[in-house]
């Protein structure tokens, strides 16, 4: 196996790929449909995402620990068929190794789209992430950068998957300068939030909520459409209290919303999407109208110290 990543590496070597990203035009899609849609769970909708992120940019590649038979949770399935194992194969069990050659392959001006079974085992490759791909064009003085790297988890718990399978760690990762880190609450959102981070000139970390990925089915577009990063989406309006989440947590704190209207209070809810960099803008124009702000689950310090600063 490390031969053949060897003989990889060095094929890519000749290409004379640039490290130049390609611009990208960005669709403002939101409640309204792009095309045609068609009703997908939040697995298929990723899967649609990666189909359509290899067929449109030869430079994509899609590697990680059993992505070639479809990976555990089969939002792989069909692309090694359709675009060969030279651009979706297997990697050895070693998630320092799978991200370190990621970031290699990105800084060559590929798009690198490196998976990791599972959130909780991300923890190996913090030092890859936080040290060099966060670090790797402010290092250089912006004479090189490996934007072109995406890693995808699956994080949250599920109801069986003990301590080893159900952490949310994207809390560590928002302290970081030089990243992204984004996470969708639905299978439309997921399509379109994964094809701006791959197309994205900067290293993002995309956590999937594994809970939603077959639960979560909406009505998806099957047209190549990108959602903005750095901007949050008011979900509710309204007039008490502003509630800010993210990812699964968010289909609760609807129904929150909807318990606390029966007992006559107002909720505004916003889906942050982007944890880094966030959409102060969005919030504080909320708390500023609501005068009242909950954020559920995870926060960095960072952030909140961020909020309360801005809505002094």
């Amino acid at each position: 196996m490390a031969s053949g990543l060897r003989r990889f590496v060095g094929s890519l070597s000749r290409r004379n790929l640039s490290t130049a990203c390609a611009n990208k035009q960005l669709i403002q899609q939101h409640d309204g449909g792009v095309g045609s849609g068609k009703s997908l769970n939040l697995y298929s909708a990723i899967n649609q995402a990666l189909h359509i992120a290899l067929e449109t940019d030869p430079r994509a590649y899609v590697f990680g620990e059993d992505v070639g038979f479809g990976g555990v949770f089969r939002c792989t399935t069909g692309l090694a068929d359709r675009f060969g194992k030279s651009r979706v194969f297997n990697t050895p069990l070693c998630e320092q190794g799978i991200v370190g050659f990621a970031i290699g392959l990105a800084a060559m001006g590929n798009r690198a789209i490196a998976e990791i079974q599972f959130a909780d085992y991300i923890f190996p490759a913090f030092d890859q992430i936080v040290n060099e791909a966060a670090k790797f064009r402010y290092r250089s003085g912006n004479q090189f950068n490996c934007g072109g790297l995406t890693v995808r988890a699956p994080y949250g718990a599920v109801g069986h998957g003990g301590h080893y399978h159900s952490q949310s760690p994207e809390a560590f990762f928002c302290h970081v300068p030089g990243l992204k880190v984004v996470i969708p609450r639905s299978p439309r959102q997921a399509k379109g939030l994964l094809l701006s981070c791959i197309r994205d000139p900067n290293p993002v970390v995309f956590f999937e909520p594994k809970w939603l990925y077959r639960l979560s089915v909406e009505e998806v577009p099957e047209d190549d459409y990108m959602l903005p990063l750095s901007e949050a989406e008011v979900i509710r309006e309204g007039s008490d209290i502003t509630l800010v989440g993210w990812g699964a947590q968010l289909s609760i704190m609807e129904q929150a919303c909807l318990d606390a209207e029966k007992e006559g209070i107002s909720c505004e809810l916003i889906d942050l999407k982007t944890l880094i960099p966030w959409d102060k803008e969005t919030v504080e124009a909320s708390v500023r109208k609501t005068g009242r702000l909950l954020v559920r689950i995870k926060i960095s310090q960072k952030m909140l110290l961020d909020i309360i600063d801005w809505c002094q």
